[in-house]
């Protein structure tokens, strides 16, 4: 069992001043495999002070120094890959097919990183006044449990990118992760000061970042919940945010598709992560006319859905993070049934043979309405939603009639009648006949899905300021 006591700031490990400690628990198993000493107010304001110290010279760089120091996160993360991957299984619970993917995105995000640097502008012309794209200050970065280290990597990158500074503050849920990362970064022999990491609560923690004058910026991945309390509280100091918030995606297959490839695919789609995915496609819209035929295709296809160890090749759903999402799981898939909505497959309770995890079984409700609570909320778990539609003019109107607006899917053979059903949409993404990941292309939410972007160089301009020298 793994104790972490130390966060890391300036360069180096440091002993931390808040003295609360969080039990790491195994998700598949309820085995206690670590824990870790939370840090406080005083443990985040000498990250910050290491932060805005390092600005001062660190914002000075120049675009090929910057590149460099991406080349060697690159380069020690890559070196690190077995452990990283093993341990996300480990304490997330996360599927080896999502956990590799999620290395993957880690590397990727420093190689993208670069070469977005490699063709940015920082030096415009607006009629003829100079614009200069300035680093924004020091960068609080907090981060989720579904994804740790590929948040971390993907906001350090832009980070880098612009010349500022950061303070990360990530799930304490993902510490043995974090500590993993901080060897990775410690080793590619970064600037003292550039990154800092201290493991505390959301509440003390958080707070303080949001709080803190010296925090010009706030990129957060999380609730909207959450998201919005940020906000509140960043408001005070004006700081800049970029909010990534939840979702409640809609697939819509369209009548001309081939539906015994378009239905499986959705399937596995909405399962993603083991559904704790903030752009899992969890409301699947088909045709009245093709309702029943839909349902038979889906519940084939959950025969062939493996839920078990998540170590396992070919597991596709491992278990939620944690008790909490468990029962908020089976909370949802308990208020479907109230709610009238016909369950297809999965339901309440454990899968056979998987008591001692935390498991949920995968589950389908058909024939929903779009106002049911199971179609407007994020649920975060193996749960879909089929809602059938008239017509394609329901489609939109139903795939719009959310609080929601991160991502969305369009299926259809056609595939210019596909952009033009997309191009009504209101997301920040919309995927076309599968599920597709640019990150040179900007990604962030509509509505209450966030503020913001991230990603390429519309990611990267949220971490500059625009100045305009008029001469």
């Amino acid at each position: 069992m793994k104790r972490i006591t130390e966060a890391y700031i300036n360069g180096e490990l440091t002993s931390i001043e808040g003295t609360e400690i969080f039990d790491l628990i195994n998700p598949t198993n309820h085995e206690k495999i670590g824990e870790v000493v939370l840090g406080d107010q005083r443990d985040i304001r000498k990250a910050i002070a290491a932060a805005k110290k390092a600005f001062k010279t660190f914002s000075k760089t120049s675009v090929e120094e910057r590149i460099e120091i991406l080349e060697n996160l690159k380069k020690a993360v890559e070196k690190r890959e077995s452990e990283l991957i093993e341990t996300m299984i480990l304490e997330y619970g996360g599927t080896r097919q999502f956990c590799t993917a999620s290395f993957q995105n880690m590397v990727g995000a420093f190689e993208q990183m670069i070469e977005t640097l490699r063709h940015f502008e920082f030096e415009r012309k607006a009629g003829k006044t100079l614009v200069q794209m300035t680093p924004i200050g020091v960068v609080g970065i907090i981060t989720p449990w579904n994804s740790s280290n590929s948040f971390i990597c993907s906001k350090l990158a832009t980070a880098v990118a612009a010349g500022c500074t950061v303070v990360v503050k990530p799930s304490e849920m993902s510490a043995l992760q974090t500590q993993l990362i901080i060897e990775c970064f410690h080793e590619a022999g970064l600037p003292k000061g550039l990154f800092n990491l201290v493991n505390g609560l959301g509440s003390v923690a958080g707070n303080e970042i949001v709080n803190h004058p010296d925090i010009a910026k706030i990129s957060f991945t999380g609730s909207t919940q959450t998201g919005k309390m940020i906000a509140k509280g960043a408001v005070e100091t004006m700081k800049r945010l970029t909010l990534e918030l939840g979702g409640k995606s809609p697939n819509i297959i369209l009548d001309d598709a081939d539906f015994k490839q378009a239905v499986p695919q959705a399937i596995y789609g909405a399962y993603m992560n083991s559904g704790q995915a903030c752009i899992a496609p969890t409301r699947l819209l088909v045709p009245y006319s093709r309702l029943q035929e839909v349902n038979e295709l889906a519940k084939e296809t959950v025969r062939h859905v493996v839920v078990g160890d998540p170590a396992n090749e070919n597991t596709n759903v491992g278990p939620m993070v944690s008790e909490k999402q468990y029962e908020r799981v089976q909370s949802y898939i308990r208020l479907g049934i109230e709610e009238g909505a016909d369950l297809l497959t999965g339901g309440l309770g454990k899968p056979g043979g998987l008591d001692k995890g935390n498991f949920a079984k995968a589950t389908i409700f058909t024939n929903v309405r779009n106002n049911m609570r199971i179609a407007q909320e994020e649920i975060f778990g193996p749960v879909l939603s089929i809602i059938p539609y008239e017509n394609e003019e329901e489609a939109i109107s139903i795939a719009n009639d959310t609080s929601y607006g991160l991502a969305a899917y369009v299926t259809s053979f056609d595939e210019n009648r596909a952009v033009r059903v997309a191009s009504q949409i209101e997301a920040g993404r919309v995927c076309i006949n599968g599920f597709k990941h640019d990150p040179l292309a900007p990604f962030g939410g509509f509505k209450q899905s966030g503020i913001g972007r991230e990603f390429g160089a519309f990611g990267l301009e949220e971490y500059l300021e625009p100045k305009s020298i008029l001469v």
